[in-house]
């Protein structure tokens, strides 16, 4: 669980790190700085998005979870609020775009690179 947990975190901080690289609007200091986000917005999904999403579920429902990307924009605004100068979102439309990059990039990685190589363990 704790191996997941971290290939989650690092997953997270490469593909922040890429998004930093195609966005001037979204700036991350260095990589630790990536890692140190990651771990950050881990902490918040585990903790603060639960509530959100429960206090949006009718939103979430109404938009068939699409304001599930506004959700993950705002614990990107969190972590930004909580970095300080070392990660850096200019916007909230800059944060929902980034967002839905994460997720988009978080799903191929996960597909096409994670599950198989978890089956070729298994073997």
């Amino acid at each position: 669980m704790f191996l997941r947990w971290l290939t989650s975190i690092l997953i997270n901080a490469l593909v922040l790190i890429v998004i930093a690289g195609y966005f001037e609007s979204f700036y991350l200091e260095s990589v630790s700085a990536a890692i140190i986000a990651s771990i950050i917005l881990s902490i918040l999904n585990v903790f603060v998005k639960p509530i959100i999403i429960l206090l949006t579920l009718p939103v979430t429902v109404l938009t068939l979870g699409l304001f599930l990307f506004v959700i993950n924009a705002i614990t990107l605004v969190i972590t930004d609020e909580l970095m300080g100068s070392a990660f850096e979102i200019e916007g909230f439309g800059m944060a929902i775009l980034a967002a839905i990059v994460m997720s988009i990039l978080n799903a191929l990685i996960e597909n096409l690179i994670v599950e198989p190589l978890q089956k070729r363990r298994r073997r």
